[in-house]
């Protein structure tokens, strides 16, 4: 096992390949009532959980951004209220990352904050959406634009659950992965070069190896910065154009799919800018590629995403702001963007 701590609004540990199911005993015998979050497809595991623990109280979600929405969470808070849920009992959120966002949302909205424990079963949730307290639901103006800063006590990471995963869905989770190894540690991206995306699938100790690096990223990002003042912010390079596409394909292309557009836009309007040489940008596309990663979208649909680009939570009034990195490991924001440099970032990516 290895552990990563967090610091935030209060300290908690980042446990790495642990068994989850050992370890949910353990924390459910502490408490009166615990409240499993978790999607509809998952009752099957969950059934030892709820013979050794008769206060374990379910609730089934329904899959992907489906589950982020307000009628959900209001029958959330409809279900707490009807089991006398209190501030001693503890939420727990079992799933991908909308999963988690939502029950560390319902944690944090209950009686003004609950405790809550995150066990990820996706390379995504893993690496990002489980760790640095970061909760929401979705607007239908956009992903993410309701929420909290509610960090989870614990964050149970067994790589177990990633057998059941499709090659689509690990690869989709590599993007966080990838994003991680531009801004911050490279040993990630050596790591990945040179591989299929099978060889990396089924290379488990590998697997390990990249999501501890990833969370830890991820961990000392939100140490610095746990309300997303600066310093956060580049956790989000590739997002912005990544949320406007997610938006724009109705969430048919997944979360980690529409951030690989998003970094190769990124990588291509920084060196429009003069800030980014191209073979950092050529490292982006040969790297993403060969994980099965798309880094093209349609051409005719950027007055379409243009648009969207306003609703991103980095936008500040009328002004667009862009994660970028100068280099591997160097990252600035890009303010003073045209709009014909990013319509000619857009033309480059686009298919």
């Amino acid at each position: 096992m290895m552990a990563i701590r967090v610091q935030a609004e209060h300290d908690y540990e980042v446990l790495i390949d642990v068994s989850w199911l050992e370890k949910l005993q353990e924390l459910c015998a502490e408490r009166i009532r615990v409240a499993v979050i978790h999607s509809t497809n998952m009752s099957s595991e969950l059934v030892n959980l709820k013979i050794n623990h008769p206060n374990v109280i379910f609730f089934p979600v329904p899959d992907g951004e489906d589950a982020k929405t307000m009628a959900t969470l209001s029958s959330l808070w409809d279900q707490l209220a009807e089991t006398g849920f209190t501030r001693s009992d503890l939420i727990i959120g079992i799933g991908g990352g909308t999963i988690t966002d939502l029950a560390g949302f319902a944690a944090a909205t209950w009686l003004r904050g609950v405790d809550w424990v995150a066990v990820p079963t996706t390379v995504a949730a893993m690496v990002d959406a489980a760790i640095g307290g970061k909760t929401g639901i979705n607007s239908v103006f956009g992903k993410n634009l309701i929420g909290a800063f509610h960090s989870p006590r614990t964050v149970i990471i067994d790589t177990s659950w990633l057998q059941s995963l499709s090659s689509r869905d690990f690869s989709a989770g590599l993007a966080e992965v990838i994003k991680c190894g531009f801004i911050v540690d490279e040993q990630i991206l050596e790591l990945l070069e040179g591989k299929s995306l099978s060889e990396v699938q089924n290379n488990r100790d590998l697997v390990v190896e990249l999501i501890y690096r990833a969370a830890k990223v991820k961990a000392d990002v939100v140490g610095r910065d746990f309300k997303e003042s600066f310093d956060r912010e580049v956790l989000n390079y590739g997002h912005t154009l990544g949320h406007a596409i997610e938006i724009h394909s109705k969430y048919q292309l997944k979360h980690g799919e529409a951030v690989s557009i998003g970094l190769v836009f990124a990588a291509q309007l920084a060196n429009i800018k003069g800030l980014l040489e191209k073979n950092v940008v050529d490292r982006h596309m040969t790297i993403l590629k060969s994980m099965n990663l798309p880094i093209s979208y349609p051409k005719d649909a950027w007055s379409d995403l243009f648009p969207l680009l306003a609703l991103d939570k980095k936008s500040r009034g009328h002004l667009l702001r862009f994660v970028a990195i100068s280099d591997i490991g160097k990252t600035l924001r890009i303010e003073d963007a045209t709009q014909s440099e990013l319509a000619l970032a857009y033309e480059r990516i686009s298919s």
